[in-house]
């Protein structure tokens, strides 16, 4: 499972790929990183909603929304999210929709699976699979099953059940598992997982800094 560390990294790359130079400073990517960091304080809120995290914060309705909103706001004759901002801010705002949306949201996606339209829609999904090209069976995916449902599958995807909030819950330093826990619980709060993680980290670190060293000597 990707930590908000790696999510951050990754989100930087997509920052530094977006915004413009001349709104590329450390306040636009502190601004753009943080709401990075956002979706996964849904785990917070586990205490008060079953299944809260990976679904209040990691559902596509929460960037949808914002996106609305910065919309909304920019129409405005004194946008907020300039005065706050800068000129730059819709750029920022922006970029950072999209480092919020894939960065986190998205690798929590490819990872391990996230309730994507929650509360509208109560189930996690997760993009387990693979696309290969074959000599023999041409090109080959598994990220969609076409196959027929089997007669009385009822829609549980192969006779398994439906994952939900009520009956799903991720593992986390906050909430390692659901319902009280001992007092010696050991309580987890990853960094890095994998040696792909720490490779996302390095070089998202590496190239946000680089780019912010090239921005001030312009």
């Amino acid at each position: 499972m990707p930590s908000t560390v790696v999510h951050v990294a990754l989100a930087g790359l997509i920052v530094a790929a977006l915004l413009p130079e001349r709104y590329f400073d450390r306040r636009a990517v502190a601004v753009a990183l943080a709401m990075a960091v956002v979706p996964d304080l849904d785990v917070f809120l586990t205490p008060v909603i079953v299944g809260a995290h990976r679904s209040v914060g990691h559902t596509l309705l929460f960037p949808a929304s914002l996106a609305v909103a910065a919309w909304l706001d920019r129409r405005r004759e004194r946008p907020l999210v300039g005065r706050l901002l800068g000129p730059g801010g819709g750029a920022v705002v922006g970029a950072g929709l999209v480092g919020m949306t894939l960065a986190a949201i998205g690798l929590d996606y490819a990872a391990n699976g996230v309730n994507l339209l929650w509360p509208v829609h109560d189930q996690f999904y997760a993009a387990n699979g693979k696309l290969v090209v074959s000599n023999r069976r041409g090109l080959v995916q598994t990220f969609v099953d076409l196959s027929p449902e089997p007669p009385g599958d009822g829609g549980g995807g192969g006779g398994g059940q439906k994952r939900t909030t009520q009956n799903t819950h991720y593992s986390t330093g906050v909430d390692p598992s659901r319902g009280d826990e001992p007092e010696n619980v050991e309580r987890l709060f990853p960094v890095v997982r994998s040696g792909w993680q720490l490779l996302v980290v390095a070089t998202g670190t590496l190239v946000v800094g680089a780019r912010l060293r090239l921005s001030r000597s312009v």
